[in-house]
């Protein structure tokens, strides 16, 4: 599995009312970084604190999301996102400048979508995003819930595709968001129709093909996994 990717350049620009952001946000558990970015500490924010979520156990070894800290993570995920086989679904090729604007936007926002170093084994090898997706342009293309979290993802290197891990991680983190995030009854993913192998890691992980959807600059296959009775909070 290479990557999988939503409208990338369309992301961020639903804007919360700021009373929603005050009884959702963060609750004032944020504060600046070294980069002058600013991070969220605890739980209480759009996305229940996933800085504090830790490792779990995979069937690939222990993996762990680490929200990303830009001036330490930016230049390794820019190099994955000039891989060739990353570049084709990311589009974020280019100078390092290229991928710091992205996750800084990311970082800079209300917290409706965190971006994350996928460490398995305590080393960096994928890069993450979680977002709300029923605050995101996604729910301009395909009816949502409330509290639905998507993913977009990419297994870094070549040598840690194509061997089920991208498969055991999916799974791993969306059992990770149900259970971390009560509210949340759905996970979703967007890759495009084209990116099979995504596809194919999606389906294996346990989410199903709802169906094909055409976002901004792609057809894109609608993958979705619900929660399960006995997930239920």
């Amino acid at each position: 599995m290479t990557s999988t990717d939503a409208s990338a350049d369309d992301t961020l620009d639903l804007h919360l009312p700021a009373e929603f952001v005050a009884l959702f946000g963060t609750g004032g558990n944020e504060g600046p970084t070294p980069d002058g970015t600013r991070t969220r500490r605890t739980g209480g924010d759009l996305l229940d604190g996933v800085a504090d979520w830790g490792p779990i156990p995979t069937a690939a070894g222990e993996f762990h999301l680490l929200p990303v800290h830009a001036g330490r993570d930016v230049p390794l995920i820019a190099r994955w996102m000039n891989d060739p086989a990353v570049a084709e679904f990311w589009e974020l090729t280019g100078p390092q400048g290229v991928t710091g604007d992205h996750v800084r936007a990311q970082l800079a926002g209300d917290g409706r979508s965190v971006p994350c170093v996928g460490a398995l084994d305590g080393v960096p090898m994928s890069y993450w995003e979680l977002y709300r997706a029923d605050l995101d342009p996604l729910a301009r293309y395909c009816p949502v819930r409330p509290h639905d979290t998507g993913l977009h993802l990419l297994i870094g290197d070549a040598a840690d595709r194509g061997r089920g891990t991208g498969t055991a991680l999916i799974r791993a983190v969306a059992d990770l968001v149900l259970a971390r995030r009560p509210a949340c009854t759905r996970v979703l993913a967007e890759p495009d129709v084209r990116n099979r192998p995504s596809v194919a890691a999606f389906l294996g992980a346990g989410f199903r093909l709802s169906g094909e959807i055409d976002l901004p600059g792609k057809r894109a296959a609608l993958m979705i996994r619900e929660r399960s009775p006995r997930e239920l909070p």
